[in-house]
Parts: structure tokens; sequence; C-alpha cells
């Protein structure tokens, strides 16, 4: 494993609401955190994501990021630096080469952004974001002026923060209890050299109800980029004692003829996937001329539409998929259904339907020559 992302999202971020942890308010119809975390999912190079909460957010953790790819999560510690070598320490059996921290209230965190992180770790050396300071700074004593800055070396800084995972879990470990400011303090003080790339304006960190009502503003005033795609695909019966429709073996007294498992279901979702995202259609991908796909499980076709998603950064809104045939009867195999492809694409059930049709006995369908199949697929371009 060479990169895996660790949000921390253990404060209580209680400045903006009474009662609910910041990263848990509602932006753009999901939480502060599920957008966060989306994002790193959605990253081709980032091979695992991991959320450190607090102890007490177990439930809104789940209600959160149900349905997300996510490493199952670990608790924090009294103070940030706690959490993060909790989450560092929690990371060890995977050995990646690098970790990618990050503040979960940072929710407008760019791919490019992780690219140039990612980049710079190539060399072995840690690396922050950062966006110099344009204003005049000046010290202050007791809201008096002391003297004015020299600002031209001065930089805000951001997350993530990228470091090569040994070296950062080893100055983790050894200034347990220092309480400092951000991680690239602790690789700092451990001695570990760290450069800055440029940040990003948009990278800033929601921390007050003004934070939060800029966010909800930004959020609207990007509009949603949805696509919809439609896949369509039949088979006709032959010589068999099974069919195999969205993944599931269904007993039948004939099989379905095709160069591959002849999965309608599924065959029809890759399309639809794809369709949705302008990647053109199955047979690019996996033509029936190539002797490699003879007897394939579809799911290969339907999980290889899911990188092409997730490359995109995009993300699943609903899946709508209508199995046509007299027989065999769809219903008892529903739930079955959606839930393979739910574990396929790593997507919430709520997002997928699966349903039966015949075709009143009118055409091929309904002299039960074969079966057929339609989706639909809406996908948010983030």
């Amino acid at each position: 494993m060479e990169t895996v992302a660790l949000i921390v999202s253990a404060g209580r971020g209680r400045r903006i609401s009474g009662k609910t942890p910041k990263q848990y308010l509602p932006l753009g119809g999901e939480t502060i955190l599920s957008k966060t975390a989306r994002v790193f999912i959605n990253h081709k190079k980032i091979d695992a994501v991991r959320i450190v909460i607090h102890p007490d957010d177990q439930d809104l953790y789940d209600t959160a990021t149900g349905g997300l790819n996510l490493l199952s999560p670990v608790y924090g510690g009294p103070e940030r630096q706690d959490s993060v070598r909790n989450g560092l320490e929690s990371l060890e059996e995977l050995s990646p080469l690098n970790v990618l921290i990050h503040d979960s209230v940072r929710p407008f965190v760019s791919h490019s952004l992780i690219d140039r992180i990612l980049n710079m770790l190539l060399d072995g050396k840690g690396c922050i974001p950062g966006v110099p300071i344009l204003d005049a700074i000046k010290l202050l004593d007791n809201g008096k002026i002391v003297k004015s800055l020299e600002r031209s070396n001065i930089w805000r800084v951001q997350t993530p923060q990228g470091f090569p995972f040994d070296q950062i879990l080893a100055a983790h470990r050894s200034l347990i209890g220092n309480n400092l400011a951000d991680d690239a303090a602790v690789a700092e003080a451990y001695g570990l050299s760290v450069v800055v790339v440029q940040g990003s304006l948009d990278n800033e960190k929601i921390t007050n109800k003004e934070d939060l009502e800029k966010a909800m503003q930004k959020h609207s005033l990007k509009l949603p980029d949805i696509r919809v795609g439609n896949g369509y695909d039949v088979h006709r019966f032959s010589k068999g004692d099974f069919v195999t429709i969205c993944g599931i073996k269904i007993p039948f007294s004939f099989g379905l003829e095709g160069h591959s498992d002849a999965d309608v279901g599924l065959h029809a979702l890759t399309d639809a996937i794809l369709g949705a995202l302008g990647k053109g259609d199955i047979g690019e991908y996996f033509p029936s001329t190539d002797e490699q796909w003879r007897n394939a499980s579809s799911h290969i076709f339907l999980r290889h539409a899911g990188e092409v998603l997730s490359s995109m950064n995009a993300s699943v809104q609903n899946l709508d998929i209508t199995i046509i045939c007299e027989v065999p009867k769809i219903s008892p195999y529903r739930d079955e259904m959606k839930n393979n492809i739910c574990e396929i694409l790593s997507i919430s059930p709520s997002r997928v339907n699966v349903k039966g049709k015949t075709n009143e006995t009118l055409g091929f369908i309904g002299r039960k020559e074969g079966i057929a199949a339609q989706a639909t697929a809406t996908i948010l371009i983030q």
C-alpha cells in the first residue's frame, strides 16, 4: 500500500452549533465530513482512507459515512496530536509508504492540491501546502503595535500534510505530550525535512459560523455536474441449469448465451455508468473478440466502470436496473442483486434499485426466448 489518507475528525468543534460537532453539520446535501472524505476516496492515488473520531461520535459517524469505502474508524485522544498518533499507529499494520494527514473541516481540498503534495513526497521529504500572507503583519503587545514584520517569507499552512509514514510515526511517538500546532511542527521538532507547496485559497478550514456560511455559499454557487446514462443488454436462452443476473446465480432450466457470463443486469449497468461519464461502452474495454473475457464474471466489468468513475472524482447518486423477462422470477433475488451491486461499487443500498418486469407475453421475451435489461445511472462529478 503506497499512500493512505488519515482524516482527523475527533475535535468537538461546537463553536458553530451547541449540540452537533461541526464536521457532522450539513453541507450541500451531505455532511462536511463525508464531503471531505469523498475527495480522498475518489483520488486514484489514495489506496485507503481512515478517519479518527471522538468516542462519543460513533453514531454520528456511522450516519455520515454510510456507503463510503473507508477503513474502520479509530478513536482520538484528548489533543489533536494524540488523535493523529492514534490514527498513525492504527495504520502501522498496513505499512503504507506515505500518509496524508488532513483536517475533516477542510471540505474543499482539491485533487490537484493532493497531486502536488504526492509529487513532492517522491523525494522522501515531508510536504505541506501553504499560501503566502498578502496583508501587512504587525507584532502586538497588549493591543499596541510593537513593530511591523517582513511578510515575504511568512505563509499560512493548510492540510493535507504529507510525510513518509515511518518517519512521521516515529516523530509522533517521540514527542508525546508536546501538543504542537500541527504535524509539520512535530516533524520539524523531530528533525525531519519539510517543504511547502502552493496551497489553495479554496482549501479553507471551517472554524466558526461565518466560515460555514461562506462554505455553504461557495457550494451553492457551484452548479452540480450531474450526468445521466442509459444501458441496455439482451441475451438468448441456451443450454444450462442457471442464469446469472446482477451477479446472482439463479437456478433455472436454461442458461444464457454470451461471450462472458451473459449477465444482462451488470452489462446494462456498466454501460449506463460509462455512458453517464462519456467513456464509451463495455465493448471498448472488454471486446467479445478477446478470448481472455470468455466466461468472465461481469463483476470485473462493473468494477472497472467504478474505477473510471472514481478517477473522474465522480460519485453515484442513483442506479435503477430493470430486468425484463417472463421467467425466471426476479423478485426473490432482488435484495441479493442490490447488495451485490453495492458491494462491487462500494455505495449505499439507498442508491440502488432493482426491479423485474414481464413483457406481457409479447415478442421474443414473451415467448421465453431470452432476457433483457435496462439501466439508468445518475452520476455527480465533483
